[in-house]
This record gives C-alpha cells, sequence and structure tokens, in this order.
C-alpha cells in the first residue's frame, strides 16, 4: 500500500472512532502523565536492550579474534582419477620412444613445452591439484611414474628435499576399489602381454600412502574424486549386455559405499583432519556424449546421481566436506562467461593430429598425448581452439584453462571453510 493511501485510511478510521464532527476531545491529565512515566519505561528498557545487544555484539567480536587462524599447510595430497593425475604416464609419451625423458604429454589435459634441459624435460602444464598446491607455496608430485609392470615410486625423491611431495596418487583409468580399470581389463597393466596403464584403484592409492607416510598429519590437506570410471564401466557393461541398467545402478550405489567407507575407516582414522571429498560431474554433457542417444546419456546421468546420493548418504555426519562438482559444472555449462571461459561443447586437441602422432595407437584424441606447443612436431591442437578459454580438452578431461577454473573454485571454497589463509 503507498503511504499517502495509507496515511489516508489511518485518518479516515480516527475520524470514525471520534466522530468526524465532532472536536478533538482533550486529554485528561493524569493520563497524560501516566503515558508519559510509561514512555520513560520503554525508553530504558530499550536503552538496556541496546546495551545488552551491544554487548552480546563485543563478546561476539572477542571470540572471533579469539579463533586460531586456520592450520598451517605442509602437504597437499589427492587420491582420484585422470581428472586429477598429474603424470603417472609420461614415458608413453617419450619423445625418443624408449619411455625416457623428454615427455611431450602425460597429464590429461593441455600439456605444454617451454624448452626441455635435463632438469626440465615434461610437460610445465598445470592440474587443478598443482594448481591448489601452488596457491599454498608447495609442490606436489606423482607418487608412481610408469607404465606396464614397470614403474618408480616417488621419482622426486632423486631429491632428498622433495622426498615428501610424492602425494599426487591419482591415477587415468583408475576405479574406487577394483583394479581393472578404463584400459585395463585385466587389472595387471598388461594387455595380451603387452604394456597398458596400471589403473592403481582408491583403496591402493590410500594404502600406499599409509605405507609411505604411516598416517595423515593436521598440516594435511586432502582431496578424494572417483567413482567416474566406475561409471564409464558399468555404462559399457549395460551396453554388452553384462549388466541390466538395475544391476550397473546397485553397482555404483556399491563403488559410492566402498569410498565412504575409505574415506571413514582408512582416511579420518588415520588422522587426517580437513578432508574434501568432491561428487562425480555429470559426463553426459561432455563432448563425450555429444552424439549419443538420449537413453544412454539418461542411463549414464542415473549412475552418477545413484553415486552421488550414495556417497552423500554414507558420508553424513562425518567430519568432511562434500564438495559439489556436479553442481559445479552445472554452473559451468550454464553460465560458461563468468567463468572466463567461451567454449564447453568442442575439444581442444584434435583426434587426427593425435592419431598421427601415435601413429594410430589413439583415435579418440586422448589428452594424454596433447601438447599445445605450435611449431613442435608433436602440436595436437585444433586450428583455432584456446585452450585457456575452452572447457575441455578431450571428450571428458579438462584444458588448462577448465583446470585453472575448478582450481579457483576449489581455492575459493577452501577460504570459505577457512581451511586455508584468506587472499
Amino acid at each position: 500500500m503507498k503511504q499517502s493511501a495509507l496515511v489516508a485510511l489511518l485518518a479516515s478510521l480516527f475520524l470514525f472512532a471520534c466522530g468526524e464532527d465532532d472536536p478533538m476531545p482533550t486529554p485528561d491529565t493524569d493520563q497524560v502523565e501516566d503515558v508519559d512515566q510509561v514512555e520513560d519505561v520503554d525508553q530504558v528498557e530499550e536503552v538496556d536492550q541496546v546495551e545488552e545487544v551491544d554487548q552480546v555484539e563485543e563478546v561476539d567480536q572477542v571470540e572471533q579474534d579469539e579463533l586460531p587462524p586456520p592450520p598451517a599447510t605442509e602437504r597437499v595430497i589427492v587420491f582420484g582419477d585422470s581428472l586429477s593425475d598429474i603424470g603417472t604416464y609420461m614415458p608413453v609419451t617419450s619423445l625418443t620412444g624408449n619411455g625416457q625423458a623428454p615427455f611431450f604429454g602425460g597429464k590429461f589435459t593441455t600439456n605444454s613445452f617451454s624448452g626441455y634441459t635435463p632438469e626440465n624435460n615434461q610437460s610445465t602444464s598445470m592440474t587443478w591439484g598443482e594448481l591448489v598446491a601452488l596457491e599454498l607455496s608447495l609442490m606436489i608430485t606423482p607418487h608412481e611414474v610408469g607404465i606396464g609392470t614397470q614403474s618408480v615410486k616417488c621419482p622426486a625423491a632423486a631429491s632428498p628435499e622433495l622426498a615428501n611431495t610424492c602425494t599426487g596418487y591419482a591415477q587415468g583409468g583408475s576405479r574406487v576399489s577394483d583394479p581393472k580399470g578404463v584400459a585395463n581389463p585385466e587389472g595387471t597393466g598388461l594387455i595380451n602381454g603387452q604394456p597398458t596403464v596400471f589403473t592403481r584403484p582408491l583403496v591402493t592409492q590410500v594404502a600406499d600412502h599409509l605405507t609411505r607416510f604411516s598416517a595423515f598429519e593436521d598440516t594435511d590437506l586432502v582431496f578424494v574424486w572417483g567413482g567416474n570410471n566406475d561409471a564409464f564401466a558399468n555404462f559399457e557393461a549395460v551396453g554388452d549386455a553384462v549388466l541390466t541398467p538395475e544391476q550397473a545402478i546397485t553397482a555404483m550405489q556399491t563403488a559410492a559405499t566402498e569410498l565412504a567407507t575409505l574415506v571413514r575407516d582408512q582416511i579420518l582414522a588415520n588422522g587426517a583432519s580437513r578432508v574434501m571429498v568432491l561428487t562425480l560431474p555429470d559426463s553426459s554433457y561432455t563432448p563425450a556424449f555429444a552424439n549419443a542417444p538420449a537413453e544412454h546419456k539418461a542411463l549414464l546421468s542415473q549412475l552418477i546421481v545413484a553415486f552421488n546420493q550414495t556417497l552423500k548418504a554414507a558420508l553424513e555426519g562425518a567430519d568432511v566436506e562434500i564438495m559439489e562438482m556436479d553442481a559445479v559444472f552445472v554452473d559451468l555449462f550454464s553460465n560458461p562467461g563468468s567463468y572466463g571461459l567461451s567454449n564447453v561443447s568442442e575439444t581442444v586437441c584434435d583426434p587426427t593430429r593425435i592419431s598421427l602422432l601415435t601413429q594410430g595407437a589413439e583415435t579418440n584424441g586422448s589428452s594424454l598425448f596433447c601438447n599445445m606447443s605450435a611449431g613442435q612436431p608433436f602440436f595436437g591442437l585444433r586450428d583455432g581452439a584456446n585452450p585457456e578459454t575452452w572447457l575441455f580438452a578431450d571428450g571428458v578431461h579438462p584444458s588448462t584453462g577448465g583446470h585453472a577454473v575448478l582450481a579457483e573454485v576449489l581455492i575459493d571454497q577452501l577460504r570459505t571453510l577457512e581451511w586455508i589463509p584468506a587472499e
């Protein structure tokens, strides 16, 4: 109601109560004094209330001032799959072809080249985990590097001062508990006797950490992001008529329960106090599934929703932070410009160039072999593609620009939680 209308209404009600033609009655003097006394009491009570509020605010401010600062972070620890892998399979991108440095790829993103030297002989592109560590002036290096049955644990430990940096456990193709990961159907790191990726599952990754370091520390910042490859494996199993859709959903729920148990019984129970568990993004929206039939997309979405819902329910009450990456990616697709992105539907890496580079061994344009250094013989981008503003490197993996966006989102959340210092 407008103010003028309200005034008119109040005036008419007042006239109705007093009589329109009657003069305003003269108030009784005693009544006026009583009213004055009441007003005095009300004013005193209001002053008391204001003072009480001020005192409460002062106490709150003192309590806030006495809060301890965020604990110093000494290690960033990442368990997961190719979305978090920081170079496990570099040897397959050896420029000399013998598994030795220098390497033109090795990360599932748009790899880079900055003039190789004996000390700088691999991609300098950074994934979200490396960028989070960098924000804290820390370094994170791969826990294991190799291919097939040959690998080296903590290669950075060749420099003793870097021995504690090998906390990048995530490996491309890894599942939650099943060693039979993507491109590793037997779980042995071999296909018909030939080396392939070894896809250590997350349960093994955590066990490896406990073997090397015995426990987690209060100064650790721990990230857990797994289950993507369980979704892909169960999706394919339905397509191959090995599982029904209902059985695949049950399998996803089982994997989520296993991941929650891993977090509770092996990570939290062994001393970790700052643990962030990331949910799965809906891969049906990625370029890899752009042309998939609607019913296939629906199934993949159902598998991912089943995993996320089960994971969150199983971790309810646990001292962890659930990072809703499914919601983050929905916003990335809906509002790319607000993240500095210009393309969220195409891939930066060119499947044709990568197929030529790998002599036909890789025909899907995997970003593991994708290098963004123009003018180099191993250059692998599409003409006109921009790895800083296009979200995807290949069908499901972020570009360097995509990883920068994910890192920024995670860093903002870490600051909100006061797990790391404010800017």
